[in-house]
Protein backbone atom coordinates (compact mmCIF):
# COMPACT_ATOMS: atom_id res chain seq x y z
CA UNK A 1 0.00 0.00 0.00
CA UNK A 2 2.66 2.03 1.06
CA UNK A 3 4.19 4.48 -2.15
CA UNK A 4 7.91 5.35 -1.62
CA UNK A 5 8.15 9.25 -1.08
CA UNK A 6 11.31 9.35 -2.89
CA UNK A 7 8.75 8.75 -5.68
CA UNK A 8 6.25 10.90 -4.85
CA UNK A 9 8.27 14.03 -4.44
CA UNK A 10 9.94 14.02 -7.73
CA UNK A 11 7.59 16.58 -8.97
CA UNK A 12 5.91 19.71 -7.48
CA UNK A 13 2.65 18.79 -6.05
CA UNK A 14 -0.58 20.54 -6.09
CA UNK A 15 -1.43 19.77 -2.06
CA UNK A 16 -5.69 19.58 -1.31
CA UNK A 17 -6.50 20.17 2.52
CA UNK A 18 -9.71 19.19 4.19
CA UNK A 19 -10.99 18.80 6.96
CA UNK A 20 -13.05 15.67 5.94
CA UNK A 21 -12.41 13.37 3.15
CA UNK A 22 -14.92 10.13 2.33
CA UNK A 23 -12.32 7.43 0.81
CA UNK A 24 -13.98 3.95 2.14
CA UNK A 25 -17.28 3.05 3.77
CA UNK A 26 -15.16 1.93 6.71
CA UNK A 27 -12.86 4.84 7.17
CA UNK A 28 -15.69 7.09 8.77
CA UNK A 29 -13.97 9.96 7.89
CA UNK A 30 -16.45 12.35 6.63
CA UNK A 31 -20.21 13.02 7.84
CA UNK A 32 -21.46 14.08 4.69
CA UNK A 33 -21.18 16.20 1.49
CA UNK A 34 -18.06 17.86 2.06
CA UNK A 35 -15.88 15.04 3.13
CA UNK A 36 -17.93 12.69 0.01
CA UNK A 37 -17.30 15.95 -2.72
CA UNK A 38 -13.71 15.51 -1.44
CA UNK A 39 -13.03 12.12 -1.86
CA UNK A 40 -14.45 12.09 -5.55
CA UNK A 41 -12.13 15.12 -6.53
CA UNK A 42 -9.43 13.02 -5.45
CA UNK A 43 -10.57 10.17 -7.34
CA UNK A 44 -11.09 12.24 -10.20
CA UNK A 45 -7.78 13.67 -10.10
CA UNK A 46 -6.33 10.29 -9.62
CA UNK A 47 -8.14 9.34 -12.74
CA UNK A 48 -6.21 12.29 -14.98
CA UNK A 49 -3.10 11.52 -12.74
CA UNK A 50 -2.74 14.81 -11.73
CA UNK A 51 0.19 15.50 -9.67
CA UNK A 52 -1.37 15.98 -6.28
CA UNK A 53 -1.66 15.00 -2.52
CA UNK A 54 -4.59 15.09 0.05
CA UNK A 55 -4.04 16.23 3.42
CA UNK A 56 -6.81 15.96 6.11
CA UNK A 57 -7.28 14.70 9.84
CA UNK A 58 -7.20 10.82 10.99
CA UNK A 59 -10.85 11.08 13.08
CA UNK A 60 -9.98 7.55 14.84
CA UNK A 61 -13.33 7.63 16.93
CA UNK A 62 -15.50 9.08 13.27
CA UNK A 63 -17.84 11.58 12.88
CA UNK A 64 -20.92 9.43 15.01
CA UNK A 65 -22.82 6.25 14.06
CA UNK A 66 -26.54 6.94 15.08
CA UNK A 67 -29.18 5.26 16.74
CA UNK A 68 -32.88 6.03 17.10
CA UNK A 69 -34.64 4.36 20.38
CA UNK A 70 -38.10 3.32 20.53
CA UNK A 71 -39.37 6.41 20.70
CA UNK A 72 -37.79 7.68 17.78
CA UNK A 73 -34.84 10.06 19.19
CA UNK A 74 -31.45 10.16 18.18
CA UNK A 75 -28.32 8.93 20.07
CA UNK A 76 -24.74 9.13 19.03
CA UNK A 77 -22.09 6.03 19.38
CA UNK A 78 -18.67 6.47 18.82
CA UNK A 79 -17.55 4.86 15.46
CA UNK A 80 -14.40 3.99 16.29
CA UNK A 81 -11.94 1.67 13.33
CA UNK A 82 -8.43 0.50 13.22
CA UNK A 83 -6.24 2.57 10.92
CA UNK A 84 -3.67 0.11 10.09
CA UNK A 85 -6.59 -2.24 8.48
CA UNK A 86 -6.11 0.53 5.61
CA UNK A 87 -2.96 2.80 5.19
CA UNK A 88 0.32 2.97 6.57
CA UNK A 89 1.62 4.67 9.22
CA UNK A 90 4.50 7.16 8.10
CA UNK A 91 8.06 7.98 10.06
CA UNK A 92 7.78 11.77 9.95
CA UNK A 93 6.56 13.69 12.63
CA UNK A 94 5.48 17.10 12.42
CA UNK A 95 5.18 19.91 15.87
CA UNK A 96 2.41 22.47 16.26
CA UNK A 97 2.22 24.46 19.42
CA UNK A 98 -1.17 24.09 21.33
CA UNK A 99 -1.66 26.02 25.21
CA UNK A 100 1.98 26.41 24.60
CA UNK A 101 2.86 22.44 24.92
CA UNK A 102 4.48 20.77 21.92
CA UNK A 103 2.32 18.69 20.38
CA UNK A 104 3.67 16.06 17.84
CA UNK A 105 1.40 14.92 14.80
CA UNK A 106 1.87 11.29 12.67
CA UNK A 107 0.65 10.92 9.03
CA UNK A 108 -1.07 8.06 7.79
CA UNK A 109 -0.92 7.13 3.54
CA UNK A 110 -3.59 6.01 1.77
CA UNK A 111 -3.56 5.56 -2.04
CA UNK A 112 -6.38 6.44 -4.17
CA UNK A 113 -5.92 4.77 -7.21
CA UNK A 114 -7.91 4.84 -10.56
CA UNK A 115 -8.22 2.21 -13.11
CA UNK A 116 -5.98 4.92 -15.57
CA UNK A 117 -2.97 3.94 -13.11
CA UNK A 118 -2.96 7.09 -11.31
CA UNK A 119 -2.70 7.36 -7.80
CA UNK A 120 -3.25 10.48 -5.19
CA UNK A 121 -1.42 9.57 -1.61
CA UNK A 122 -4.21 10.80 1.14
CA UNK A 123 -2.34 11.61 4.47
CA UNK A 124 -4.45 11.53 7.32
CA UNK A 125 -2.55 13.16 10.01
CA UNK A 126 -2.58 11.94 14.14
CA UNK A 127 -1.81 13.32 17.11
CA UNK A 128 -2.58 9.30 19.07
CA UNK A 129 1.25 9.48 20.16
CA UNK A 130 2.75 8.49 23.73
CA UNK A 131 4.88 11.70 23.84
CA UNK A 132 1.64 14.09 24.07
CA UNK A 133 -0.08 15.10 26.51
CA UNK A 134 -3.61 13.06 26.99
CA UNK A 135 -5.81 15.71 25.80
CA UNK A 136 -3.85 16.61 22.97
CA UNK A 137 -4.02 12.89 21.95
CA UNK A 138 -7.72 13.35 21.45
CA UNK A 139 -7.38 16.39 19.00
CA UNK A 140 -7.54 13.97 16.23
CA UNK A 141 -10.32 11.51 17.83
CA UNK A 142 -14.03 13.11 16.30
CA UNK A 143 -14.83 14.67 13.59
CA UNK A 144 -16.52 17.85 14.30
CA UNK A 145 -16.52 17.26 18.18
CA UNK A 146 -16.20 18.78 21.24
CA UNK A 147 -16.31 22.85 21.50
CA UNK A 148 -15.05 25.50 19.74
CA UNK A 149 -11.53 24.93 21.51
CA UNK A 150 -11.65 21.70 20.27
CA UNK A 151 -12.22 23.19 16.64
CA UNK A 152 -9.61 25.55 17.29
CA UNK A 153 -6.95 22.92 17.85
CA UNK A 154 -7.76 20.50 15.15
CA UNK A 155 -7.83 23.32 12.63
CA UNK A 156 -4.35 24.13 14.29
CA UNK A 157 -3.37 20.59 13.26
CA UNK A 158 -4.74 20.19 9.93
CA UNK A 159 -3.59 23.29 8.77
CA UNK A 160 -0.26 24.10 10.52
CA UNK A 161 0.33 20.74 10.91
CA UNK A 162 -0.46 19.74 7.57
CA UNK A 163 2.15 22.49 6.14
CA UNK A 164 5.06 21.06 7.96
CA UNK A 165 3.84 17.32 7.61
CA UNK A 166 4.46 17.68 3.70
CA UNK A 167 7.55 20.11 4.15
CA UNK A 168 8.99 16.97 6.53
CA UNK A 169 8.67 14.75 4.07
CA UNK A 170 10.08 16.97 1.11
CA UNK A 171 7.07 17.49 -1.20
CA UNK A 172 7.82 20.81 -3.22
CA UNK A 173 4.15 22.05 -3.38
CA UNK A 174 3.29 24.38 -5.95
CA UNK A 175 -0.03 24.96 -5.24
CA UNK A 176 -2.58 24.99 -1.52
CA UNK A 177 -6.09 24.40 -2.15
CA UNK A 178 -8.35 24.77 0.90
CA UNK A 179 -11.67 22.88 0.89
CA UNK A 180 -13.61 24.84 3.29
CA UNK A 181 -12.11 27.67 5.64
CA UNK A 182 -11.24 24.62 8.08
CA UNK A 183 -7.62 24.66 6.73
CA UNK A 184 -6.93 28.17 6.38
CA UNK A 185 -4.35 28.56 8.88
CA UNK A 186 -1.84 26.98 6.62
CA UNK A 187 -1.83 30.59 5.35
CA UNK A 188 0.26 31.97 8.61
CA UNK A 189 2.51 29.18 8.25
CA UNK A 190 3.16 29.93 4.44
CA UNK A 191 3.54 33.77 5.76
CA UNK A 192 6.55 32.85 8.31
CA UNK A 193 8.19 30.75 5.32
CA UNK A 194 8.02 33.31 2.80
CA UNK A 195 9.27 36.33 4.33
CA UNK A 196 11.18 38.68 2.86
CA UNK A 197 14.14 41.42 3.79
CA UNK A 198 13.54 45.35 3.21
CA UNK A 199 15.69 47.88 3.82
CA UNK A 200 15.27 51.51 5.38
CA UNK A 201 17.53 53.61 6.30
CA UNK A 202 17.27 52.72 9.73
CA UNK A 203 17.34 49.13 9.87
CA UNK A 204 17.06 45.84 7.70
CA UNK A 205 13.21 44.38 8.51
CA UNK A 206 11.62 41.05 7.68
CA UNK A 207 8.14 41.42 5.95
CA UNK A 208 5.30 38.98 4.91
CA UNK A 209 5.30 38.09 1.26
CA UNK A 210 1.79 38.37 0.64
CA UNK A 211 1.67 38.21 -2.30
CA UNK A 212 3.57 35.66 -2.84
CA UNK A 213 1.42 33.72 -0.72
CA UNK A 214 -1.34 34.48 -2.17
CA UNK A 215 0.06 33.00 -5.74
CA UNK A 216 0.45 29.10 -4.06
CA UNK A 217 -3.39 29.66 -2.40
CA UNK A 218 -6.78 28.34 -4.10
CA UNK A 219 -10.08 28.36 -1.82
CA UNK A 220 -13.00 26.47 -2.54
CA UNK A 221 -16.37 28.01 -0.19
CA UNK A 222 -19.08 25.18 0.59
CA UNK A 223 -21.64 26.62 3.05
CA UNK A 224 -24.16 29.66 1.67
CA UNK A 225 -24.54 30.39 5.31
CA UNK A 226 -22.87 32.36 8.16
CA UNK A 227 -23.18 29.35 10.64
CA UNK A 228 -20.93 27.71 8.29
CA UNK A 229 -17.78 29.94 8.73
CA UNK A 230 -15.69 29.31 12.00
CA UNK A 231 -14.73 32.35 13.57
CA UNK A 232 -12.62 32.22 17.07
CA UNK A 233 -12.62 35.11 19.19
CA UNK A 234 -8.80 36.16 19.69
CA UNK A 235 -8.74 35.61 23.06
CA UNK A 236 -8.90 31.80 22.56
CA UNK A 237 -6.75 32.10 20.04
CA UNK A 238 -3.69 33.85 21.81
CA UNK A 239 -4.68 31.10 24.62
CA UNK A 240 -4.38 28.34 21.99
CA UNK A 241 -2.39 29.60 19.13
CA UNK A 242 -0.35 32.04 20.28
CA UNK A 243 1.21 34.42 18.17
CA UNK A 244 2.02 32.84 15.16
CA UNK A 245 2.19 36.26 13.19
CA UNK A 246 1.65 39.15 14.60
CA UNK A 247 -1.92 39.96 15.39
CA UNK A 248 -2.27 43.69 13.64
CA UNK A 249 -1.16 41.46 10.55
CA UNK A 250 -3.51 38.64 11.79
CA UNK A 251 -6.62 40.68 12.30
CA UNK A 252 -5.67 42.42 8.89
CA UNK A 253 -6.21 39.65 7.29
CA UNK A 254 -8.89 37.46 9.19
CA UNK A 255 -11.09 40.40 10.45
CA UNK A 256 -10.82 42.60 13.58
CA UNK A 257 -13.56 41.64 16.02
CA UNK A 258 -13.27 37.32 15.51
CA UNK A 259 -10.58 35.27 13.62
CA UNK A 260 -12.84 34.26 10.87
CA UNK A 261 -11.23 31.83 9.23
CA UNK A 262 -13.19 32.00 5.83
CA UNK A 263 -12.50 35.94 5.53
CA UNK A 264 -8.40 34.78 5.85
CA UNK A 265 -8.54 31.99 3.45
CA UNK A 266 -10.83 35.07 1.15
CA UNK A 267 -8.06 37.35 1.56
CA UNK A 268 -4.91 35.19 0.65
CA UNK A 269 -6.07 33.04 -2.41
CA UNK A 270 -5.96 33.87 -6.44
CA UNK A 271 -8.24 31.72 -7.24
CA UNK A 272 -11.67 31.18 -4.94
CA UNK A 273 -14.91 29.48 -6.03
CA UNK A 274 -18.21 28.20 -5.12
CA UNK A 275 -19.48 24.80 -6.02
CA UNK A 276 -22.32 25.50 -8.54
CA UNK A 277 -23.37 28.43 -10.55
CA UNK A 278 -25.63 29.84 -7.87
CA UNK A 279 -23.94 29.19 -5.18
CA UNK A 280 -21.18 31.37 -6.86
CA UNK A 281 -23.69 34.54 -7.24
CA UNK A 282 -24.81 33.92 -3.75
CA UNK A 283 -21.25 33.97 -2.11
CA UNK A 284 -20.71 37.38 -3.92
CA UNK A 285 -23.22 38.47 -1.77
CA UNK A 286 -21.96 37.26 1.37
CA UNK A 287 -19.00 38.11 0.53
CA UNK A 288 -19.07 41.53 -1.74
CA UNK A 289 -16.14 42.68 -3.14
CA UNK A 290 -14.52 39.13 -4.14
CA UNK A 291 -14.24 37.46 -7.36
CA UNK A 292 -15.79 34.50 -6.66
CA UNK A 293 -16.11 31.62 -9.50
CA UNK A 294 -18.14 28.55 -9.94
CA UNK A 295 -17.06 24.83 -10.15
CA UNK A 296 -20.55 22.89 -10.31
CA UNK A 297 -20.27 19.95 -8.20
CA UNK A 298 -19.99 16.54 -9.48
CA UNK A 299 -19.86 12.88 -8.33
CA UNK A 300 -17.05 10.46 -9.60
CA UNK A 301 -19.55 8.06 -12.21
CA UNK A 302 -17.48 5.08 -11.53
CA UNK A 303 -17.65 4.77 -7.49
CA UNK A 304 -21.24 5.69 -7.60
CA UNK A 305 -22.31 3.17 -10.17
CA UNK A 306 -23.63 -0.26 -9.10
CA UNK A 307 -22.60 -3.50 -10.54
CA UNK A 308 -25.43 -4.24 -12.77
CA UNK A 309 -24.85 -0.87 -14.32
CA UNK A 310 -21.51 -0.60 -14.73
CA UNK A 311 -21.67 -4.36 -16.77
CA UNK A 312 -24.28 -2.58 -18.32
CA UNK A 313 -22.76 0.56 -19.59
CA UNK A 314 -19.42 -1.74 -20.15
CA UNK A 315 -21.30 -3.13 -23.03
CA UNK A 316 -22.96 -0.74 -24.72
CA UNK A 317 -20.91 2.64 -23.34
CA UNK A 318 -17.49 1.24 -23.39
CA UNK A 319 -14.53 3.71 -21.78
CA UNK A 320 -17.40 5.17 -19.44
CA UNK A 321 -15.79 4.90 -16.70
CA UNK A 322 -12.80 7.40 -17.79
CA UNK A 323 -14.77 9.28 -20.06
CA UNK A 324 -18.19 10.22 -18.90
CA UNK A 325 -18.87 12.30 -21.57
CA UNK A 326 -19.78 8.93 -23.34
CA UNK A 327 -22.99 9.03 -21.60
CA UNK A 328 -24.70 11.78 -23.66
CA UNK A 329 -24.75 8.39 -26.20
CA UNK A 330 -26.91 6.66 -23.39
CA UNK A 331 -29.97 6.12 -25.55
CA UNK A 332 -28.10 3.48 -27.55
CA UNK A 333 -28.99 1.11 -24.86
CA UNK A 334 -32.62 -0.20 -24.84
CA UNK A 335 -35.17 0.48 -22.16
CA UNK A 336 -35.80 -2.84 -21.24
CA UNK A 337 -31.74 -3.71 -20.61
CA UNK A 338 -32.10 -0.14 -18.35
CA UNK A 339 -35.13 -1.55 -16.56
CA UNK A 340 -33.47 -5.12 -15.95
CA UNK A 341 -30.14 -3.85 -14.94
CA UNK A 342 -32.38 -1.28 -12.13
CA UNK A 343 -34.90 -4.23 -11.09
Amino acid sequence: MYTELTELTKEPKIAYFSMEIGVHNDIPTYSGGLGVLAGDTIRSGADLKLPMVAVTLLSKKGYFRQELDELGRQTEQPCEWEPSRYMELLPYKATVQIEGREVYVQAWQYNVKSLTSGNIPVFFLDTDLVNNAPQDREITAYLYGGDLTYRLKQEIVLGLGGVRMLHEMGFDIKKYHMNEGHASLLILDLLNRYKRPIEDVWDEKLVWDKGRVKGLCVFTTHTPVGAGHDKFPYDLVSQVMGEIIPFPVLKELAGWENLNMTMLALNLSRYINGVAKKHGEVSKNMFPGYEIYAITNGVHSFTWTCESFKRLYDEYLPGWANEPELFVRVGRIPDQMLWKAHM
